[in-house]
C-alpha cells in the first residue's frame, strides 16, 4: 500500500475558518509537519500521541524534505499550510520535491483551505466581487523587476488587487512603490482595505482610500485589498459590483448602451484634470462632459455644496414631484424612464395659449410668461434653464418677491445677450441648491443631462451612468 502526504490548508488561523475535511484529517493524523508558529492553531484538534515535526521561518524546504522522507519510509504524514495550501503554500513545494526525488509511489492529497485574502475580503465587505489578482511583494525568490511588472499589469487591467507579504523588517520601501504605481493610474478615492491577523485574536480591520492609505501602518501579518474603478464604500464596507444587479428587466435590455456609457465615464474620469473633486460635483461634471465632449465643462460647471443630493432628496422624499423647464427641448432630454420610476412630472409652459396671451399682455417674452405661470402652480419645483436667460432672470425676480421657492435650479442658458448676467443673478440665493454652467456656454441638452445626473444620483456611489428605468 502506498504511503500518502496530505497537504492541509488550515485557513487563516481560526478553527472556525477551517473546512470540515481539514479538521477531520488533523484529528486522524499520526504525524504532522509544519511551521512552529502555526502548530498552536491546530493543537486542540490533534491526537494526544501525535508526532509533530516543526521548524522555523524560511525553512520550508527542509520541512517538506522531512515530510517526504517520512512518506518514503512507508508512513502517512500531514503537512499543514496556512490559508490555502496551493496559494503561496506548501502544496507546490511537495510536488516539486517528489518530482525531483523521483518518488512516484507516494500519493498526495491536497485539502483546500480559506486563503487569507478570502478571510480579509469577508471582513472588508465584498471587495473581490469582480476580476481580481493576488500579488506577493516578497522578493526572496522573485526579482523585484518582475513583481513591479505584475503590479503594473494589475493596475492597467483594473483588477481588484490583494497584496500578500507587504512588508518585513528588511523590505520597507516596496509597499510605498506599489502605492505610487497605483496612484499614477487609479482614482485617488479608490477604496483600500487591510486586515491584520485575519481570523486571529489581534484581528484589526480598516477601510480607507488609495490617497490616505499609509504603508507605515502595515506589517508582515497584514493583507491589503485595493479596489478597482467600480469599487465603492457603503457603511464602511467595500463592494465591487459584478453587474448582476438590475432594477428591472427593462434595464437589462438597455445593458449594451449602458456599458458604452460606463466605458465613456471611465475614460472621462481618467482624462479629467482634477478627478478628486467631491462626488456630488464630479457626477454632474461627468454627465456634462459626456454630453458635450467638452472638457471645459470641468472648469465651468459649478454646484453648491451637496446641491445634487439636496435636490434629489426633495424630488424623492420631500414631496416635490415637478420639474419645470424653460423650453420643450430641455424637457425632451430628461430621461423618461427615470421620471416614471420616481413619479416625477416635467412641465413646460412655453407653448400654452395662456402663456402667449400673458406675454402679449405684459410685453414680455414667452419664456418669461411661462415661468410666471409655472411659479403660480409649482413654486417649489426644480427649475431648469437651457435656453432663455430672460426666463432665468424672471425666476430670480419672483424669488426676490417671495413668489417662488424652488427646491433647486439648473442654470444653463446659452447665448450672448444677458446670459452671464442671468447666471450671476441666481448666485446670491444661498438657500436654494444650484447647478450653474458659468459663462456663455449652456444649452437644452446640457441642462437636461444635469437634471439626469440628479435623477440618477444613487448610481454615483458606483460611479456608473444612470439607469434608463
Amino acid at each position: 500500500m502506498k504511503s500518502k502526504i496530505t497537504v492541509i490548508g488550515i485557513g487563516p488561523g481560526n478553527v472556525g475558518d477551517m473546512t470540515s475535511r481539514a479538521i477531520d484529517a488533523l484529528r486522524h493524523a499520526d504525524i504532522v509537519v509544519g511551521y512552529k508558529y502555526y502548530i498552536p492553531f491546530i493543537s486542540p484538534l490533534l491526537k494526544v500521541d501525535v508526532e509533530i515535526v516543526q521548524n522555523g521561518m524560511k525553512q520550508e524546504q527542509s520541512r517538506i524534505q522531512k515530510a517526504v522522507e517520512i512518506a518514503e519510509s512507508g508512513r502517512d504524514v500531514c503537512v499543514i499550510s496556512s490559508g490555502d495550501a496551493g496559494i503561496y503554500g506548501m502544496a507546490p513545494l511537495v510536488y516539486e520535491m517528489l518530482q525531483e526525488r523521483g518518488s512516484d509511489n507516494i500519493l498526495v492529497e491536497v485539502i483546500p483551505g480559506i486563503s487569507a485574502f478570502q478571510k480579509a475580503a469577508s471582513l472588508l465587505g465584498a471587495p473581490v466581487g469582480h476580476d481580481f489578482c493576488v500579488i506577493s511583494l516578497s522578493d526572496l525568490m522573485t526579482p523585484w523587476s518582475l513583481i513591479e511588472k505584475r503590479i503594473k499589469a494589475a493596475v492597467d487591467g483594473d483588477f481588484v488587487t490583494a497584496v500578500y507579504n507587504p512588508k518585513s523588517t528588511g523590505r520597507y520601501w516596496q509597499l510605498h512603490r506599489l502605492k505610487e504605481l497605483f496612484m499614477a493610474e487609479r482614482q485617488h478615492h479608490t477604496p483600500v482595505g487591510y486586515v491584520r491577523q485575519a481570523g486571529r485574536e489581534d484581528e484589526y480591520v480598516k477601510v480607507t482610500t488609495l490617497r490616505d492609505f499609509d504603508p507605515e501602518e502595515i506589517d508582515m501579518f497584514t493583507v491589503i485589498i485595493i479596489g478597482n474603478s467600480q469599487s465603492y464604500v457603503w457603511k464602511d464596507l467595500i463592494t465591487t459590483p459584478r453587474g448582476y444587479y438590475r432594477s428591472s428587466s427593462s434595464e437589462s435590455e438597455s445593458a449594451p448602451g449602458q456599458s458604452i456609457m460606463i466605458e465613456s465615464f471611465r475614460t472621462i474620469e481618467s482624462e479629467m484634470a482634477n478627478p478628486d473633486i467631491p462626488l456630488d460635483l464630479k457626477w454632474p461634471v461627468l454627465h456634462a462632459i459626456h454630453t458635450t465632449a467638452d472638457f471645459d465643462m470641468e472648469k465651468i460647471v459649478k454646484a453648491d455644496n451637496q446641491a445634487v443630493i439636496q435636490v434629489y432628496r426633495s424630488l424623492t422624499e420631500g414631496g416635490v414631484r415637478t420639474i419645470v423647464t424653460d423650453v420643450t427641448m430641455a424637457a425632451s432630454g430628461i430621461r423618461k424612464g427615470a421620471l416614471k420610476r420616481l413619479g416625477i412630472d416635467v412641465k413646460c409652459y412655453l407653448n400654452d395659449p395662456e402663456t402667449s396671451e400673458l406675454a402679449k399682455e405684459k410685453c414680455i417674452t414667452r419664456t418669461q410668461a411661462g415661468i410666471r405661470r409655472a411659479v403660480e402652480e409649482h413654486p417649489d419645483a426644480l427649475y431648469v434653464f437651457g435656453n432663455a436667460p430672460t426666463a432665468l432672470m424672471e425666476l430670480c425676480s419672483l424669488i426676490r418677491r417671495n413668489k417662488a421657492k424652488p427646491c433647486g435650479i439648473v442654470a444653463a442658458p446659452v447665448g450672448f445677450v444677458h446670459v452671464c448676467e442671468s447666471k450671476h443673478m441666481v448666485k446670491p440665493f444661498h438657500s436654494i441648491p444650484k447647478i450653474i454652467v458659468e459663462g456663455r456656454k449652456g444649452g437644452s441638452n446640457l441642462a437636461a443631462t444635469l437634471v439626469n445626473s440628479i435623477l440618477c444620483w444613487p448610481d454615483a456611489q458606483m460611479l456608473k451612468p444612470g439607469r434608463d428605468v
